[in-house]
């Protein structure tokens, strides 16, 4: 049976998988209504700092003698992390313009496989035969879930291009925040990390936006984008993979594929079909794989 701190961790990671998941298809309704990718992005980090700074506020005057705080190397070093952020948010937004948003969520997932690279090259060591067994099976749901096998499926390239990067740009995001700065609250990792986030997209923003920018987009989209993106999925994932552990953590946290799908499906009225489904499945059983400790439950 699990403890109540495990299952508390797994609530917490789960919704704020979900809350990530829902994301995409928020975007893509703005994008109907005529709003940029550069307005869509700038309003979320502008209105997601803000949010932060006021956590970050509450926490320091409630335990003022207890928060510890950031030092200037920290604070330089989670700036640098956070710049990933930025570049994962600007790509996957771009891809959910060009290809459905349940195809946009499956090659952000590409993660597993990616990670499994960085990891080899950065710490230079072999991944198991498990892990590399989850990683085809990732392949395998791909190629299902992107329903890349019926003829008259056409995707725009760009959107498979920008979906790939955002899910490099994903996978460096994950593999510095577990690494750098951990003895400072996750308030304010998140902060620093999302100020790093913020002058790529607004360097994404000055370069791109050749319109007059629509100041709406804060009141109409961006604090739904921002609760959503930048406030709560960190500060609850932060908070519930220390009781959770990476690995069930790491498994709760693939809520938001199916999430996103559903989302798209019922709001987008996006066309999902069954075999889009098993690849769907196939990769969640693949994350599962991957953190399941199996030498651990046959010694027990």
């Amino acid at each position: 049976m699990f403890k109540n701190d495990t299952l508390k961790g797994a609530f917490l990671v789960g919704f704020g998988a979900t809350s990530y998941g829902m994301l995409a298809t928020f975007v893509k309704m703005a994008y109907d209504e005529g709003y940029t990718t550069a307005e869509v992005t700038i309003s979320q980090f502008i209105l997601g700092i803000t949010g932060i700074l006021i956590i970050n506020w509450f926490q320091k005057s409630k335990n003022e003698n207890e928060v510890i705080k950031a030092t200037k190397k920290n604070i330089f070093q989670l700036m640098i992390a956070g710049t990933s952020m930025g570049l994962t948010s600007v790509f996957y937004y771009l891809a959910v313009k060009y290809i459905p948003v349940s195809i946009a969520i499956v090659l952000l997932m590409q993660t597993v496989w990616i990670g499994l690279i960085l990891e080899m090259i950065l710490e230079k060591k072999i991944p198991s035969t498990q892990k590399i067994l989850a990683a085809l099976v990732v392949l395998i749901g791909t190629l299902l879930a992107t329903n890349i096998f019926k003829d008259e499926i056409q995707l725009d390239w760009r959107g498979l291009i920008m979906g790939i990067l955002a899910a490099c740009s994903f996978t460096t995001t994950m593999f510095t925040a577990n690494r750098v700065a951990l003895g400072i609250s996750s308030a304010q990792r998140s902060l620093y990390m999302l100020l790093g986030g913020a002058i790529i997209v607004f360097a994404f923003g000055i370069a791109t936006q050749n319109t007059e920018f629509h100041y709406g987009i804060f009141l109409k989209w961006g604090i739904i984008l921002s609760l959503f993106g930048t406030i709560i999925p960190p500060m609850l994932m932060n908070a519930g993979f220390p009781l959770t552990g990476i690995g069930l953590g790491s498994i709760v946290s693939a809520l938001e594929l199916p999430v996103s799908v559903l989302m798209a499906y019922f709001l987008l009225h996006e066309n999902v079909v069954l075999l889009q489904w098993i690849g769907i499945l196939l990769i969640i059983l693949s994350i599962i794989i991957m953190n399941i400790n199996f030498k651990e439950e046959q010694s027990n």
